[in-house]
C-alpha cells in the first residue's frame, strides 16, 4: 500500500493515529475525491478485485469505483495505518430481494477502543462517517442513516426527505470471500444487474452529494434536491469531468444506450 500516492490521492493532510477523529477524517477525504461509478460495467470493461488492480485504477488513474474496490482500496488503507478491519458481506434490500442479495455489496466493519464501527465508503457517499454498530439514528445532511437490528440482521438505511428508505443487511461476521468473486462477476454481465442496465455516478462532497444516472443528474444539499436533463453526449462526458473527477472521454459512446434506457423507463418524458 503506497499511503503517500493514496493520501494525495484524496488530498489527506492531516493525522495519522488510528484513532475515531483520524477514521472519521479519512472518511470524508475518501468520499469527497473518489466517486463512486459503473462506467468500466457500462464500457464493457472487467472489473478485478484484485487489490493492484484496483489501486492503479482508483488512485494512479484518479477513476472512481463501485464498492468492492472502493472499500477494498479502504480496507488496506485503514490495516496500513494500525486500525483493526474486518470485511463484510451484505446484501443490498435483501428484504425484497432475499438471500440472492447476500454478497453484493462489500462494507467494513472497524475495531476501535472496543467497539465497532460501521465503515462504508463504497454505498454511493450516503454514509458520511463512521457509525456505531448498535441500534441508533443520526443526521449526516442531507441524508438521516440508522442501523437497526431486524429479524436477526443488521440492517443499515439511508433516507432522504419523505422518500422511500435504501437499505442492506448484513451479519457481524467476516465476508464470504468466494461469495463476492461471484456476485463481483455476475453483477458485471447479467442484464437483470442495475449496474448493466443504468449507468450510476455519485459524489459525497460535505453535505451535498450528486448522483447521475443515465441522464438525470440531482443535486442534494441542505437547500433541497435539483434535477436537471443531460442533452447530449458531450454534457454527460463535461459533466462526467467537472462535476465528478472523472476524465473519461470514451462514455460519449454510452450515449445512444443512455437515452435508449431514459425512454424505457420515462416513455412521457
Amino acid at each position: 500500500m503506497d499511503l503517500e500516492a493514496y493520501f494525495a490521492r484524496t488530498g489527506y493532510d492531516g493525522p495519522r493515529t488510528p484513532d475515531g477523529t483520524t477514521l472519521a477524517a479519512l472518511v470524508q477525504a475518501h468520499l469527497a475525491a473518489i466517486p463512486f461509478e459503473n462506467l468500466d460495467v457500462q464500457l464493457g470493461r472487467p472489473v478485478s478485485l484484485a487489490p493492484d488492480a484496483i489501486f492503479d485504477k482508483l488512485v494512479t488513474r484518479r477513476r472512481g469505483g463501485w464498492c468492492y474496490e472502493q472499500n477494498g482500496l479502504f480496507g488496506r488503507v485503514l490495516e496500513a495505518l494500525g486500525y483493526t478491519v474486518r470485511r463484510t458481506s451484505a446484501g443490498v434490500m435483501r428484504q425484497v430481494r432475499g438471500t440472492a442479495a447476500l454478497g453484493n455489496h462489500l462494507m467494513l466493519v472497524v475495531t476501535l477502543e472496543g467497539r465497532h464501527w460501521l465503515v462504508d465508503v463504497g454505498f454511493g457517499g450516503t454514509q458520511a462517517a463512521p457509525l456505531p454498530l448498535a441500534p441508533g439514528e443520526t443526521r449526516q445532511p442531507p441524508y438521516t442513516v440508522a442501523v437497526r437490528q431486524v429479524d436477526g440482521w443488521w440492517r443499515f438505511e439511508e433516507r432522504y426527505a419523505a422518500h422511500d428508505p435504501f437499505s442492506y443487511d448484513f451479519r457481524d461476521a467476516p465476508a464470504d470471500e468466494a461469495l463476492f468473486a461471484r456476485q463481483c462477476a455476475e453483477m458485471q454481465v447479467d442484464p437483470e444487474s442495475p449496474f448493466v442496465q443504468n449507468l450510476v455516478v455519485q459524489r459525497r462532497q460535505g453535505d451535498r452529494h450528486a448522483t447521475l444516472r443515465g441522464r438525470v443528474l440531482v443535486e442534494r444539499g441542505p437547500e433541497g434536491e435539483t434535477r436537471s436533463l443531460l442533452q447530449n453526449a458531450e454534457a454527460l462526458v463535461e459533466r462526467l469531468d467537472q462535476r465528478f473527477g472523472l476524465q473519461v472521454p470514451e462514455a460519449a459512446g454510452l450515449w445512444n444506450a443512455i437515452c435508449a434506457r431514459h425512454a424505457a423507463l420515462f416513455p412521457d418524458a
